[in-house]
């Protein structure tokens, strides 16, 4: 009885990183098979394509305070994060658009690495400090998973999942989702936030329980 989990994110949220490794922690605790979906979602779709900014003076510019500021709210991830073993470096990361990473993770979910395509991304995104709006890192990444070199990079030279990508984005804003992570069970509920890991081990003893129920 396989619950089956969409997770609404994005490369660039930090919070989704925490998220996917708090849900992770959950599935291995339950022992309950599971079949992720990673979904599409951009924080920022409006950075234009080949810049890429450091993550502390874009987030200064956005909310209007300065970098030292942003600094000091990224040392609560950080902390976060090192309980969950990620190793996040806010002094690497690189603010890029995302959305030729979420039509690659559309292409290497069809060929069944869907997961480990957003974990690769996401550790190039918060511990390379890898630019991952970058078409040349996007296939060695995909590489490194064996994807065909050849494959990606007819994907990023055309418009290959797209469309994939705005049904994503607007699937989350018909569910009512205005930030990630969103995790939604058997599209029956949802779950939004990075939440504790203990809060994910209780949605899936609902999903599985909803789901005895229902044979």
């Amino acid at each position: 009885m396989t619950i089956e989990i969409e997770i609404w994110s994005d490369i660039a949220c930090p919070w989704c990183y925490l998220g996917k490794r708090r849900l992770e922690k959950a599935v291995e605790a339950s022992g309950e098979d599971v079949s992720l979906r990673y979904r599409s979602f951009q924080l920022d779709p409006s950075i234009p394509a080949g810049e890429a900014t450091p993550h502390a003076e874009a987030l200064a510019k956005k909310f209007a305070t300065t970098p030292e500021r942003v600094r000091e709210m990224n040392q609560r991830l950080i902390d976060l994060g090192a309980e969950e073993g990620i190793a996040y470096d806010f002094d690497r990361y690189l603010s890029s658009n995302t959305r030729d990473a979420h039509r690659l993770l559309h292409l290497a979910h069809e060929r069944g690495l869907g997961p480990a395509m957003k974990e690769r991304l996401m550790r190039a995104q918060f511990v390379d400090g890898a630019v991952v709006a970058d078409h040349d890192t996007l296939v060695g990444l995909a590489a490194e998973l064996g994807l065909a070199e050849d494959e990606v990079r007819a994907v990023l030279s055309s418009d290959a999942y797209a469309d994939a990508v705005e049904a994503d984005i607007a699937q989350a804003a018909a569910y009512g989702a205005s930030g990630v992570p969103f995790f939604v069970f058997d599209r029956a509920f949802a779950i939004s936030g990075a939440q504790p890991v203990s809060t994910f081990e209780l949605a899936l003893s609902k999903a599985r329980e909803a789901r005895e129920a229902a044979v």
